[in-house]
């Protein structure tokens, strides 16, 4: 980074420059939500019984949280607004779990589901998860990494649009243009404050109506903010 020094016209000018481009940033985000606000979504259906059978095989016992956040998120996708929530809670509180349900709700509905992470440890661990947890359902899950070659890469991609692959974690990767979806249904982000704006905006512009759920455990003030005043809607676990 070049110094500056205060007062001069080089800082004023390095000063206006960010603010402009600040303000494009926040344009672009306000005429996004308000697309988001106006725009419908898919309707997804009510809870059946593949659900509760899923829901049954948890191994620990739920915490209110848990439950009261599941249900918050539920009530969101049968919604026909597009959902846009930011769940936070420490580590180990639960988060996945409740994210695992409502992926299951999705996929349920033929919908595919896209697990946004930021590193290729997450990626792999969140992977793991998932396998472990769907394992007595006919899920197809599949992860994308640096650890897959270009071939495993291609072939991924022309699963992923034929429809064969039901969930997806990945890495940034993921945000390339070559991963195009049969019918994406529910964007999972972990860790949203370690993405870069445009990282996160340009997954919500894949498509408008896509529901979006972001888990955190540290949220950053902006996104808190958002769910403060009410652009996203906040769901809390505060129980270990």
């Amino acid at each position: 980074p070049k110094l500056n020094r205060l007062g001069t016209k080089e800082w004023e000018k390095t000063k206006s420059k960010v603010k402009s481009n600040l303000r494009e940033v926040a344009e672009e985000l306000i005429k996004l939500y308000a697309k988001r606000e106006k725009s419908k979504g898919f309707k997804f259906s009510k809870d059946g019984k593949d659900q509760e059978e899923f829901e049954y095989e948890f191994i620990y016992a739920e915490t209110d949280d848990q439950l009261r956040c599941t249900a918050e998120i539920k009530k969101d996708m049968e919604d026909e607004k597009p959902m846009d929530r930011l769940l936070c809670g420490d580590v180990g509180f639960g988060k996945t779990e409740v994210a695992m349900r409502v992926a299951f709700k999705a996929v349920t509905d033929n919908k595919q589901v896209a697990v946004l992470v930021p590193t290729t440890l997450l990626a792999e661990q969140h992977y793991d998860n998932f396998v472990s947890r769907f394992a007595n359902f006919p899920i197809n899950i599949e992860v994308v990494s640096r650890f897959k070659s270009a071939k495993d890469i291609t072939e991924i991609c022309k699963k992923l649009e034929e429809g064969k692959i039901d969930i997806i974690v990945g890495t940034h990767k993921l945000l390339n243009d070559k991963f195009k979806y049969r019918d994406l249904g529910l964007l999972i982000i972990d860790e949203e404050q370690r993405f870069g704006v445009k990282h996160k905006e340009k997954i919500k512009h894949l498509k408008n109506t896509v529901d979006v759920l972001t888990l955190s455990a540290t949220p950053i003030p902006r996104t808190l903010h958002m769910s403060l005043i009410g652009i996203r809607d906040l769901s809390v676990i505060e129980t270990p």
